[in-house]
């Protein structure tokens, strides 16, 4: 692959194309407020998920940015109660924000078509195939990629101070992985446990997140002496209710 397609549907299987006309065992699942989390296969067709992580690798790799919010170390040393500890949000990961504005990777972006195939018709459609319900135009774009050891830890997503966030929202990522990523477990809260667990390497896998809830994603582990090269990249758009 040298270039994303101008709209988001001719990136899709024979599956994605049905869930993008309503005809998916999937569609509108998320309508449903006991079902916070999708994990789905076989929706991308499977030739351009095959170029997609090479692409992104060679385009923004070198432009993103490292966020790194580690264990603050008073979380365990200002303690005055047992059990009384508390985690902030801590996560190791890089990213590239996709909304606008100037720089080389937004240009890089801009260049191999990916903003433009995040921001085509088809692409909110799709997201509105999973949410069940009309999302609003304007969305947020990022692309994220793990490296060996990379995570994100313990959070809600939970946004309280903003007004048209604070009733939920869905966040759509479209992952795609360098062939020496081996495995990265998404977890997540079901009846106030972290019980449910979800493999996350694989080509074009689409997982869509009704927030807010607990989640959390493990270290990415590389296959066997592919440390530098082992990557899971994702493509996150985070989408606000349109009503």
């Amino acid at each position: 692959m040298r270039r994303f397609p101008a709209e988001f549907a001719d990136l899709l299987s024979r599956q994605g194309q049905a869930l993008l006309a309503g005809r998916h065992g999937a569609a509108g699942k998320l309508a449903d407020p006991r079902t916070r989390f999708l994990a789905l296969s076989g929706l991308i067709d499977a030739r351009q998920a095959k170029g997609a992580a090479g692409l992104l690798e060679a385009t923004l790799g070198p432009h993103l940015r490292l966020m790194a919010q580690p264990i603050p170390p008073e979380s365990i040393w200002e303690m005055r109660e047992n059990y009384a500890e508390q985690l902030p949000k801590v996560m190791r990961q890089r990213t590239l924000h996709l909304d606008g504005g100037k720089g080389v990777g937004l240009a890089a972006a801009a260049d191999i078509g990916l903003i433009a195939m995040l921001r085509s018709a088809s692409y909110r459609a799709f997201a509105e195939a999973l949410a069940g319900r009309s999302l609003r135009r304007r969305y947020g774009l990022q692309a994220i990629a793990y490296h060996p050891g990379d995570y994100a830890g313990p959070h809600n997503d939970h946004h309280p101070e903003e007004p048209l966030a604070r009733q939920g929202y869905v966040d759509m990522h479209i992952g795609f992985c360098t062939p020496g990523a081996k495995s990265q477990l998404l977890v997540y809260a079901k009846a106030g446990h972290f019980s449910e667990v979800v493999e996350v390497v694989g080509n074009g896998l689409v997982n869509a997140y009704r927030l807010p809830f607990w989640h959390y994603t493990t270290p990415l582990i590389p296959k066997r002496g592919q440390t530098e090269t082992a990557r899971r990249w994702i493509l996150l758009g985070t989408f606000l209710y349109a009503k």
